[in-house]
């Protein structure tokens, strides 16, 4: 791992900031690649319990989805005679509850997509970054949970979720010095702040008021979020918040003129730059009370999205075991 840039080290990289070219082997599976046989190993050796945990919301999970673009999926049943059933899946939007943002969900504004892919090469069935690298070879490594709901709680300050707070860099730090534990090369980094379960336990009224102003908890668009994820060599980013990033943006965005598409959000920074699997909407809280309960917060984790060729998203299908 020491053979990789520093973050700072990729401000001379073209783009500035990019993970272009660093990945020799499997380039277009991005920061997945920190995740190697060894850190496989070394989480499997840790199961001690046999006990798993499903990180997925239900498909149906968000009705209606934070993204206005997007709907809950309709799901019919199907019988060709009276002795079988079939069912297929209507509208399913890959992207409207837990998923995993692939590296094709976000250009590089005035470069293109990761790793120089052209977009040419960006088509439905076309296998470049698609999402079926992280099927075909899923993303397996230490899970590492860090409980934002439990920090601020600690220090008085619980988050209030439909302000849409801003976290920062430094709450992450501050999380692994609370709870013991430090992020290892190739971990995936699953971060709890509350706002999944707080969403789908609203009121109507609240979700559509947060829905219409397009307002979440999030982080702060800064450099400092993207250098600590790509110093800790993070193989996989997840929470259970609707984009990652806080919205609406920052005003302290850092990037408001590299993201003028996205009005300053850090997307770009995190996928099309330097190629980090995001996930968004994961389901932490079961395995969050089992933390506490074992004061353990590493597992094993799997996350094998849907095979699906020229895929941008996919619902994770992510599982922690202990």
């Amino acid at each position: 791992m020491s053979d990789y840039p520093s973050y700072e080290q990729l401000a001379n990289n073209v783009p500035a900031n990019s993970s272009w070219g660093v990945f020799g082997q499997e380039p277009e599976r991005g920061a997945a690649n920190f995740a190697g046989p060894e850190n496989v190993v070394a989480a499997a050796a840790a199961v001690d319990r046999g006990r798993a945990f499903n990180l997925d919301y239900a498909l149906n999970a968000f009705d209606p989805p934070m993204a206005r673009a997007r709907r809950a999926p309709e799901h019919e049943i199907l019988s060709a005679h009276p002795e079988s059933r079939d069912d297929v899946l209507r509208n399913f939007f890959l992207q409207a509850t837990s998923q995993v943002d692939g590296l094709r969900h976000r250009r590089a504004s005035g470069h293109g997509f990761y790793n120089g892919v052209s977009d040419a090469e960006i088509t439905a069935g076309g296998p470049a970054l698609g999402v079926q690298l992280w099927a075909e070879k899923p993303i397996v490594s230490r899970g590492i949970v860090l409980d934002l709901v439990g920090l601020f709680a600690d220090a008085g300050e619980p988050l209030e979720h439909r302000q849409g707070p801003t976290l920062e860099a430094r709450h992450l730090d501050e999380a692994c010095e609370r709870q013991g534990v430090s992020v290892e090369p190739g971990d995936i980094v699953m971060v709890h702040t509350g706002w999944a379960a707080w969403f789908i336990d609203s009121s109507i009224d609240v979700r559509d008021e947060v829905r219409s102003s397009r307002r979440a908890t999030g982080f702060r668009q800064s450099r400092q979020l993207a250098q600590w994820i790509w110093d800790h060599r993070v193989a996989t980013f997840a929470t259970d918040t609707f984009a990652v990033e806080v919205l609406p943006v920052s005003p302290e965005s850092e990037f408001f003129d590299s993201a003028p598409e996205d009005k300053g959000m850090m997307h770009q920074e995190l996928i099309a730059k330097l190629g980090i699997p995001l996930g968004e909407l994961w389901n932490l809280d079961e395995l969050v009370v089992d933390s506490v309960e074992s004061g353990r917060w590493d597992c094993l984790c799997i996350i094998k999205p849907l095979n699906l060729v020229g895929g941008v998203g996919s619902p994770p299908n992510a599982t922690a075991i202990r």
